[in-house]
């Protein structure tokens, strides 16, 4: 059984979600959000880039297909 973090998840642990998330709070980027909120949509943008989708409709197939992968994200 695989041991060690994907890719993604070793991509994302440079990012520093404490500043990111005070640049959100700053410009009420999440003012009227319920669920998708913006760390949300930067991680999928951010895989679609890393796995060379095409369109978005692509890119919500790719995620609901590995959606039993992100339950930590």
């Amino acid at each position: 059984m695989f041991q060690d973090k994907y890719v993604f998840a070793q991509l994302t642990a440079f990012l520093n979600r404490s500043k990111f998330n005070r640049i959100v709070a700053k410009y009420d980027g999440d003012k009227y959000v319920k669920f998708f909120t913006c760390w949300n949509q930067l991680l999928t943008l951010m895989f679609g880039q890393l796995c060379n989708r095409e369109s978005l409709r692509d890119l919500i197939v790719a995620i609901e297909a590995h959606a039993n992968k992100t339950y930590h994200l």
